[in-house]
């Protein structure tokens, strides 16, 4: 079942334009966001649909066979919260969750109001073992 299309894929738009016409406080997280994911990553940022950024990349297969292009960790900052995604696998343990600070999640992703709700330190660690994770399964 590899025939369906994606909806959200991968762009040339550039992420650099994305974020400049974000109101500056957004702006301000969402590049911060953007300087931990690519270090974390070791990936540069890439557009995906209009409004993802994407660090990397590989093959997801679906349980049902579905496989499609996606992007290792990225976000969306969303009117409502910053969007992480790619934060999937394990929920976070109770301590950590304490430990990173205002957040909410679902449907493996992090949601995030401001990047000062929360503990950056804590965010990058997550945001580790998180890729570690997808790095993992892609080579299984």
């Amino acid at each position: 079942m590899v025939g369906a299309k994606n909806k959200t894929q991968k762009t040339e738009a550039s992420v650099a334009k994305f974020l400049s016409g974000l109101d500056a406080e957004r702006q301000a997280d969402c590049r911060k966001l953007a300087a931990m994911l690519k270090r974390v990553t070791k990936a540069e940022p890439k557009m995906w649909g209009a409004n993802i950024v994407g660090f990397g990349e590989h093959r997801l297969k679906y349980e049902s066979g579905r496989e499609l292009d996606w992007f290792v960790v990225g976000f969306s900052p969303r009117e409502a919260a910053l969007t992480l995604y790619g934060m999937g696998g394990a929920k976070l343990d109770a301590a950590t969750a304490k430990r990173l600070g205002k957040h909410e999640t679902g449907g493996g992703c992090l949601y995030i109001r401001k990047l000062e709700d929360v503990d950056k330190k804590v965010l990058e660690e997550i945001v580790r073992k998180s890729v570690g994770r997808m790095r993992a399964k892609v080579r299984a």
